[in-house]
C-alpha cells in the first residue's frame, strides 16, 4: 500500500480538523464556494470528484470479463452480496440504528439524510481499493479484475434503481432526474473517459501504463481529501454541537462491513471456491466505492447534509476495518481450506 493508502484514516481525521477550523475562521469564502453551482452540481466538487474517480476507473479492464466463466461460483457469491444483500442490509441497519436506537442523540431533521447516505455508500461496490486488498491476501488477480469489471458494468444500470427503491422504502424522497444525473456525471462519463485514456496509455506499452498509474496514485486520494476539507468546513457547526454523530454513524457501517465480509467468505467456502478467490470476493463485498457515494450524496443532498457526512464516515473507517478483514482471512486460511471438499468418484477429498 502507498503512504496515502496506508494512512488514509489519519489524513481523513486531519481533514476533519482542518475543515472545521477553516469553516469557523473563514465562513464567508466557504459559503461562496458552496454557491458555485450549475444545474445543482457544485463546480469545485464536480472537478474534484472527476480527479478522484477517473484515475481509479482507468485501472478497470473490461477485457477481463471473459474470466467470469472461470470463476462462476465466486462471481455468483460476489453478485449476491453486492446487489442483493449489501444495499438492503444497510437500509435495515440504518432503520434500526439511525431511525430507532440512536434517534434520541441525532438531529431529527437529519435522520432521513443520514439513512440516505448509508444507502448510497452500500449501493456502490468498491473499485480501485479492491486491488490493494486482493494483493494483501494473495487473491487471484484475474478473478479480482473480472469481478471489478462486472460490478462496474452492473453499477451503470443498477445503482440508480437500487438507491431509488431503498430511499422510497425508507420514505425518503429524491428527484429521479437528480439521481440519474448523478449516475451520468459520476459513473457513465468518467468511466467512458477513463477507458479512452486507458486505451491510449496501453497503446504505448504496459510499462508506460504502469508508470503513469504509479504517478497518478496520489491524485485520487488527494482530491478526496480536499473534498473532505470543504465538506467539513460546511459541517463544522453540526459536528461541534454534536461530536457523537460520527461515532453513531460508524456503528451500522462497521456492522455492515463485518457482516458482508463474513457472509461472502462463508458462502465461498460453502460452494467450494478456492481461498484466493474467496478473499477478493469477501473484500469487495465488505468495501465500498466511497468516492462515488460522497459525490452522489453532495449532488443529491448538498454539502451540509447528513447524507454527505454519513458517506464520509465510511471513508474514515474504511482502511482500518478492511485491514482487519484482510488479517482475518489471511489467518483463517487453514480453517478455510480444511473445509473445502469436492467429490471425485463419490469420495470427498481436500481441494488443493
Amino acid at each position: 500500500m502507498s503512504l496515502f493508502e496506508r494512512y488514509l484514516t489519519v489524513w481523513v481525521f486531519l481533514c476533519i480538523v482542518a475543515g472545521i477550523v477553516l469553516g469557523q475562521l473563514f465562513p464567508e469564502p466557504v459559503q461562496v464556494l458552496g454557491t458555485l453551482e450549475v444545474a445543482n452540481v457544485n463546480l469545485p466538487v464536480g472537478v474534484l470528484i472527476w480527479v478522484m474517480i477517473i484515475p481509479m476507473l482507468v485501472k478497470v479492464d473490461f477485457s477481463a470479463l471473459h474470466e467470469v466463466k472461470n470463476h462462476v461460483r465466486g462471481i455468483g457469491v460476489t453478485l449476491v452480496i453486492n446487489w442483493l444483500v449489501k444495499p438492503f442490509s444497510m437500509a435495515f441497519l440504518g432503520w434500526l440504528f439511525i431511525r430507532n436506537l440512536f434517534a434520541p442523540w441525532l438531529p431529527a431533521d437529519q435522520i432521513d439524510s443520514y439513512i440516505a447516505g448509508l444507502i448510497l455508500l452500500a449501493a456502490a461496490p468498491c473499485t480501485a481499493m479492491v486491488f490493494v486488498w486482493s494483493r494483501l491476501t494473495d487473491g487471484d488477480p484475474l478473478f479480482t479484475l473480472s469481478q471489478v469489471a462486472l460490478n462496474d458494468a452492473i453499477m451503470i444500470v443498477a445503482f440508480a434503481p437500487i438507491v431509488g427503491l431503498l430511499l422510497g422504502i425508507s420514505a425518503i424522497t429524491v428527484p429521479w432526474a437528480t439521481l440519474i444525473t448523478s449516475v451520468v456525471l459520476y459513473i457513465v462519463i468518467p468511466l467512458l473517459l477513463a477507458q479512452v485514456w486507458r486505451t491510449s496509455l496501453l497503446a504505448k506499452g504496459q510499462a508506460h501504463f504502469d508508470a503513469i498509474m504509479e504517478k497518478m496514485g496520489p491524485w485520487s486520494i488527494s482530491a478526496l481529501l480536499v473534498t473532505l476539507i470543504l465538506l467539513f468546513a460546511f459541517q463544522g457547526r453540526a459536528i461541534i454541537a454534536q461530536p457523537l454523530i460520527i461515532a453513531l454513524l460508524a456503528v451500522p457501517i462497521l456492522i455492515q462491513v463485518l457482516f458482508n465480509a463474513s457472509l461472502a467468505y462463508w458462502l465461498n467456502r460453502a460452494v467450494g471456491e478456492k481461498h484466493n478467490v474467496a478473499c477478493p470476493s469477501a473484500l469487495i463485498g465488505a468495501s465500498n466505492f466511497f468516492e462515488l457515494a460522497v459525490a452522489a450524496a453532495i449532488s443529491l443532498f448538498g454539502f451540509e447534509s447528513g447524507a454527505a457526512l454519513a458517506t464520509v464516515v465510511g471513508v474514515l473507517i474504511e482502511v482500518p476495518v478492511m485491514l482487519l478483514v484482510v488479517k482475518v482471512v489471511n489467518r483463517s486460511r487453514g480453517w478455510y481450506e480444511a473445509g473445502l471438499t469436492t467429490k471425485r468418484e463419490g469420495i470427498p477429498h481436500e481441494n488443493t
